[in-house]
């Protein structure tokens, strides 16, 4: 499996050349993903922003892990007894105060949290499983916006809405189709016959 980058036909400068492709999932012919169909340099730029989404909660998993001393000194990293959800939900003051002070330190909300930052961050960093990749850390980002609540810089958004949309966005238009492992993981077996892993 190599990650694919692919020019679209016609004009190096159209990216409105839309190819007719086997659809990977169901046999069927359809068009390429928006992804693929953009100009090169359109490609790299969705490539990497995707690579770049994935590896924000890969090294939030590394950090709360390990204990890397950014958001988590080494005492408190999860390998050393420390809670990955101790801190940040003990210390929720807003309406769902409750609800998330009780989840604290729980032993399958710390599993939950880590294995969510790890999955979704892989799947978005190599391309594949984008679907679940974008509910999974729609939920999740959610319930960190709910979290915060209520928001101090602004009355309506911070930052968990602006990366859920973005997530939703990648895997909407097929990023993992460039610069990751998009059109391999769609050709497996297992992901033709259910979709939703796509």
């Amino acid at each position: 499996m190599s990650a694919t980058i692919e020019r679209p036909a016609g004009s190096a400068r159209s990216a409105r050349a839309v190819r007719a492709v086997p659809h990977e999932v169901t046999g069927a012919t359809t068009t390429a993903s928006l992804a693929v169909r953009g100009t090169l340099p359109t490609q790299i730029v969705l490539g990497i922003f995707r690579i770049v989404m994935g590896f924000y909660f890969v090294w939030a998993f590394l950090d709360k892990t390990f204990g890397l001393g950014f958001s988590t000194p080494s005492e408190r990293a999860w390998i050393n007894g420390g809670s990955p959800t101790a801190g940040f939900l003990g210390g929720v003051q807003g309406p769902f105060a409750g609800l998330f002070n009780g989840m604290a330190g729980a032993a399958w909300a710390d599993w939950l949290f880590m294995a969510g930052l790890l999955g979704i961050g892989l799947a978005l960093m190599l391309g594949i499983g984008m679907r679940v990749a974008a509910i999974a850390g729609t939920v999740l980002l959610g319930f960190m916006y709910l979290a915060s609540l209520p928001l101090t810089t602004n009355p309506i958004i911070d930052s968990h809405v602006v990366e859920a949309l973005a997530i939703i966005s990648l895997a909407m238009i097929g990023a993992g189709d460039t610069l990751g492992l998009g059109r391999q993981w769609k050709s497996l077996p297992l992901v033709r016959k259910n979709s939703w892993l796509v």
